[in-house]
């Protein structure tokens, strides 16, 4: 067995503890012909695997094992994950002392083979009363770069960033909503691989890199979410972007429906970008090939097929910049005017600019379920006495900010009028009673809302905006 411990960690030599021991590393290397080489805090078992010829597998070929016990080795892990596939490298992370870290990388040598990995293998119970998760790992090739001069093309911003840093790919970048001409203050660098960007997001990260004589700002993209193929091949709404902000409805439907009268069932347009929903998905297949690189009102668009989002997780809401559960249900390139914004996955939104301004946005909290146990002790407690950070809508934050003050419950009054089509519209006035007599007796928002659930949700924002931070 090859060690390349290049972290200086010693220990390392022990990598059996307990039960295990380098024996049955060693038979397992020999029946499957594998390599195994430690370095740098992991193990790592192929990559490529003996015979292997060609590139390595592409993105979407790896998952995650998470909550792997502690004495669990490769000669137990390897043959339960071979059940999924041919797996291309097994890496598994490891402690100084000899015992594993708790969790693994898997890539196996094609996406489908990943894809049941994660559908027979999460949750799987790998020994009694021990259930490992299983998911999608998401290989990031990608750095957001912020405060660009708007002026910049394209192909400056691409010829720039290959001077300064090594294996960039391609540029990616969105025209500005309001004038096509000019790009949105932002841009996203794709690398050759996860390294490549690493190694360029280190070297720009300290803040004090300049381009074109303006410090910018360096993080990770937020990577694309992947939809399986199956799932993609059911598709029939199209996502259209790069529209002027003047183009209505009526003349996106117009125009995609030219080349099959009747073929579009429906269009939500969203700012300059649009939702454009098909009866038959044959038809809006043949309608992206025909209208990609259209113009319509005198832009240029990009048309692709929208990514449907997971059904566990379609419960979004305004206030952390995500869509609500009644808004269009689909997962595509986000496209948002301000340069702080750095997802390319994140889901598109209903506009939640109140006055000028952004709502707040508490932090990103991990959203997953875990097993029940028959036995589990359980101990009530009250929804305050949980952090902020626990809640995921705006109403749930208006009441914990209003507990947090000791003031009573916001009063929510719903009030309706109808549109010039004939629709229902609604809005809520909140009246938070312990200031109900200064100079803020109520908050309305400036919006009204098709339902009931996004009517509250804007109340509750347009407050929390009001009443400053927490």
């Amino acid at each position: 067995m090859n060690e390349e411990n290049t972290d200086g960690t010693n220990g390392c030599s022990k990598v059996r503890t307990g039960t295990q021991n380098e024996a049955a590393l060693l038979a397992l290397m020999e029946k499957t012909g594998y390599n195994m080489v430690q370095e740098n805090g992991q193990r790592k078992f192929g990559g490529p695997p003996p015979g292997w010829e060609g590139p390595p597998p592409p993105r979407g070929c790896e998952v995650f094992v998470g909550k792997i016990p502690r004495d669990m080795y490769e000669d137990e892990l390897v043959p339960v994950f071979e059940r999924a596939g041919k797996i291309y490298e097994f890496r598994l992370m490891m402690e100084f002392s000899g015992e594993n870290r708790g969790y693994a990388f898997v890539m196996y040598t094609t996406k489908e083979e990943a894809q049941l990995a994660i559908r027979i293998l999460n949750n799987y119970e790998i020994r009694p009363g021990k259930f490992i998760g299983v998911c999608v790992s998401l290989d990031n090739c990608r750095l957001f770069i912020g405060a660009i001069p708007k002026e910049k093309k394209k192909e400056e911003i691409l010829d720039e960033m290959k001077k300064v840093t090594e294996g960039v790919v391609d540029v990616i970048v969105y025209p500005s909503a309001t004038d096509k001409t000019k790009n949105r203050g932002f841009a996203f660098v794709e690398y050759e691989s996860h390294r490549a960007a690493a190694m360029a997001r280190r070297k720009l990260i300290p803040g004090t890199f300049q381009l074109w004589g303006h410090t910018i700002q360096v993080d990770w993209a937020d990577p694309e979410k992947e939809v399986d193929e199956e799932t993609m091949q059911r598709v029939k709404v199209l996502y259209v972007r790069n529209l002027m902000i003047s183009t209505t409805e009526e003349t996106i439907k117009a125009e995609f429906s030219k080349f099959k009268p009747g073929a579009v069932e429906r269009v939500k347009k969203l700012r300059d970008y649009a939702f454009v929903h098909f009866f038959h998905r044959e038809d809006a297949v043949a309608a992206m090939s025909v209208m990609n690189g259209k113009c319509i009102d005198g832009a240029s668009i990009e048309v692709t097929l929208a990514k449907p989002v997971n059904k566990e997780n379609t419960w979004r809401q305004h206030l952390n910049g995500q869509i609500s559960p009644n808004s269009e249900n689909l997962l595509v390139y986000a496209n948002k005017e301000e340069s702080h914004s750095k997802s390319l996955g994140k889901p598109p939104t209903l506009p939640t600019r109140l006055n000028g301004q952004h709502s707040p946005s508490p932090p990103e909290i991990e959203r997953c379920t875990y097993p029940f146990f028959p036995g589990t002790k359980l101990t009530p407690i009250s929804m305050y006495s949980l952090k902020s950070n626990h809640f995921n809508s705006a109403v749930m934050h208006l009441d914990y900010y209003c507990n947090k003050n000791n003031w009573a419950p916001p009063e929510y009054y719903l009030y309706s009028t109808t549109s010039q089509d004939g629709k229902v519209l609604l809005v809520y006035k909140i009246v938070i009673p312990a200031i109900a007599n200064g100079s803020q007796s109520y908050f309305m928002p400036d919006k009204l809302c098709t339902t009931l659930e996004d009517a509250k949700e804007l109340a509750a924002q347009f407050t929390l905006l009001h009443l400053g931070p927490f």
